[in-house]
């Protein structure tokens, strides 16, 4: 993975399907300081909760025959809202002028997800993007793995 410089005020948005940290540069790019500015976390319910009617079936017009219909999967319906929403939320950031340039770091899946929910105007404050999971590691670490700082 290729260090990158992290401006002062930048943000690093860490994120997955269920959970983003959003981290501030409140140092300068030579020397960081990344600090917890917002955390959103998604509850994560059984699929029962989520979803309790069995798949619908299909009767064939030629035939007697009937086929089951795929269940929907409720848990990537789930991830699929959590990331349009953050999405949602740095763009009303941009526009209240809370952050000028970001750097988004997210699963493989993850960023898969969100990037068709970005707006122009994200598009443009996002300088990199980082295809890794990083979510669950402590600050300081994904600090010395964006920045390579020892």
């Amino acid at each position: 993975m290729k260090n990158i410089s992290v401006k002062a005020g930048e943000w690093i948005v860490v994120c997955d399907g269920g959970k983003a940290l959003i981290l501030e540069n409140q140092g300068d790019a030579k020397f960081p300081n990344l600090r917890t500015h917002t955390t959103y976390e998604q509850e994560d319910p059984k699929t029962s909760d989520m979803g309790t009617d069995r798949p619908g079936r299909v009767h064939e017009s030629a035939t007697n025959a009937r086929s089951a219909v795929e269940q929907t999967d409720w848990h990537d319906q789930a991830e699929q809202d959590f990331l349009k929403t953050l999405a949602s939320h740095l763009d009303k950031a941009l526009e209240k002028g809370e952050v000028k340039s970001m750097v988004i770091v997210a699963a493989p899946r993850a960023l898969g997800m969100i990037r068709p929910h970005y707006s122009h105007a994200l598009k443009e404050a996002i300088r990199a993007e980082i295809s890794k999971d990083m979510v669950n590691m402590p600050v300081y670490e994904i600090e010395k793995q964006i920045t390579g700082a020892a």
